[in-house]
């Protein structure tokens, strides 16, 4: 039987690619990769460093397949977004049947952790649930791109007995959370910080956490939103792309 590992290889610092990872990844026969275009090829030639750096069997080879398009600004945001990874498992289907051999391993590198907000694990199930391809699905863990905010913060993402609530900022322009205090706040394109009361709360910003590109922010939200959204803007016209997550913490009572 094919068997397809998800490794997690960081927020962007090749450093933080694990044992693990570096053991399956010596272990596979081809990498998969998604080309996202010009404006992102700096993703999947980091992608190619990683496995340049660890892999040192002469015999994998790269598979490399077209992103297809997706629509950011339907107002269906969850239809649009079904739509994309069905039209992605339809490349993912075409390319483990094609390019991996049966008893053969591949793998797909997934940014930061693969079981927070990554799209590959969801495709996958799908790809399995259509029955046209039948492969073992295996998951190794990565360092989080919250996990490497906090550590260049020098922070922790949770308090004493208080919860930590993780959302969008599409969520999170609904208003702050009542049922949390501690809020990590990830795929905010629209800087929702800037539009809802924050209730007094520090923010801990980070853009390509952990590569030379890093930038962080942190403060009061009121008075450092400006300037964190003068740093994305500024960021995401030099890249071209923006890779970025925060925490807003409301100060609590005794």
């Amino acid at each position: 039987m094919r068997t397809i590992s998800v490794v997690g290889i960081g927020a962007g610092d090749p450093e933080q690619v694990t044992v693990q990872a570096i053991n399956t990844l010596n272990a596979v026969d081809v990498v998969f990769m998604v080309d996202k275009g010009d404006e992102k090829r700096d993703l999947i030639q980091l992608r190619r460093e990683i496995c340049d750096r660890y892999i040192t069997s002469p015999s994998y080879r790269v598979v490399t397949a077209t992103d297809p398009p997706r629509d950011r600004a339907a107002a269906a945001y969850r239809d649009a977004v079904d739509d994309w990874r069905s039209r992605r498992a339809d490349i993912y289907a075409e390319l483990i049947g094609s390019q991996l051999g049966p008893g053969e391993h591949g793998a797909f590198l997934a940014w930061g952790d693969p079981a927070i907000y990554d799209s590959t694990l969801p495709i996958l199930h799908e790809v399995l649930a259509r029955g046209t391809v039948v492969f073992e699905l295996r998951v190794i863990p990565g360092i989080s791109s919250i996990q490497a905010l906090a550590a260049r913060h020098r922070i922790s993402l949770t308090r004493t007995g208080r919860p930590l609530h993780i959302t969008t900022g599409r969520l999170l322009a609904r208003g702050f959370p009542d049922n949390a205090d501690d809020v990590v706040v990830m795929l905010d394109a629209g800087c929702a910080f800037t539009e809802i009361d924050t209730g007094g709360a520090d923010i801990y910003w980070g853009a390509y956490v952990g590569s030379d590109d890093e930038v962080l922010v942190s403060g009061g939200a009121a008075d450092a939103g400006p300037k964190i959204v003068a740093e994305r803007d500024a960021a995401r016209r030099k890249h071209g792309w923006i890779m970025d997550s925060y925490l807003l913490r409301r100060p609590t009572g005794p």
